[in-house]
């Protein structure tokens, strides 16, 4: 059967959504090699936060945007700054594709939260699933003491398991709030909590670093966009799994950029996290199948 355009659509926006993330987060490495990750995480808000403002403005009703669930979007606030500092300071230390095989365990992570914090039924199924996916991380990490498990692969870790906090947040919110404020909120919190508490040790910005903060500004705006897209166009357990395609573009912007390559554990690892991601996603779709036949 062909594939609907809707779904050809949604599938062209999710691949383009994650290729601009790749490239997003390579800008972030490499600002991270001459400021504190707290500014990093700062820039990463501020560069966006005038293009995403626009879009909230010509998209939402202004009362859509400030009449919100605000104890939600003070947590997913908190969540950001963390996940980002922890995210930044770990790509500063270690390959992208590395950091991008821990995160991936964020799925994982997320079902786990998904049980007591929203009462959904993880299955036995899920559960060795998910045990599949923290045996795919220690892979990568290898916590032999001659490993990756340092502080980098922690914080990394770190930022993960507030991504997953932070879906969390999303999930509740998208009950109430519109896409464009959880958008646009989180930005203005990251900034403002970002900024804050690297404004002791700031670091006067380069004229040679403006075309890779305005490069983050840019490709930040436009993935979010193109992933809310896509998430509109197309069924969860349909564009989800593209995001794994990330570890393609990593490896290229590695490769071409440091000119290094991750070795054979971080590979292994991260094909068994994705695997376990796999597997989850499909016993999703066949839950809510069940649940709407």
């Amino acid at each position: 059967m062909p594939t609907p355009p809707s779904r050809r659509a949604a599938i062209a926006l999710m691949l383009l959504a994650v290729a601009l993330f790749a490239f997003m987060d390579a800008g972030l490495k490499l600002l991270s090699a001459r400021y504190p990750p707290l500014q990093v995480a700062a820039l990463r808000g501020l560069s966006s936060l005038p293009l995403v403002l626009v879009w909230a403005l010509a998209t939402a009703p202004l009362r859509s945007l400030w009449r919100v669930h605000w104890p939600l979007h003070l947590l997913r606030g908190v969540l950001s700054v963390a996940m980002m500092v922890g995210f930044v300071y770990g790509i500063s230390r270690l390959l992208l594709t590395s950091a991008y095989a821990i995160t991936f365990v964020a799925p994982l992570l997320v079902t786990v939260m998904a049980g007591p914090l929203l009462g959904e039924t993880v299955g036995l199924g899920r559960w060795v699933a998910i045990g599949i996916g923290v045996l795919g991380m220690l892979v990568v990490l290898r916590p032999t003491g001659e490993g990756m498990l340092t502080l980098a692969g922690l914080a990394v870790l770190l930022g993960a398991t507030c991504y997953a906090g932070n879906v969390i947040t999303v999930r509740m919110l998208a009950q109430r709030d519109s896409t464009q404020a959880m958008v646009l909120w989180m930005l203005v919190l990251l900034s403002l909590g970002a900024g804050l508490l690297a404004w002791p040790s700031w670091q006067p910005l380069q004229w040679r670093d403006g075309w890779i903060i305005a490069a983050v500004g840019l490709c930040g705006t436009l993935a979010q966009v193109a992933l809310t897209e896509a998430f509109r166009r197309g069924e969860a357990s349909l564009i989800a799994p593209l995001e794994y395609t990330a570890l393609v573009w990593v490896a290229m912007l590695d490769l071409t950029l440091w000119g290094v390559l991750p070795d054979a554990p971080t590979w292994i690892g991260a094909a068994i996290i994705v695997a376990s991601g796999l597997y989850l996603l499909a016993r999703e779709r066949v839950h809510a199948e069940a649940e709407h036949p």
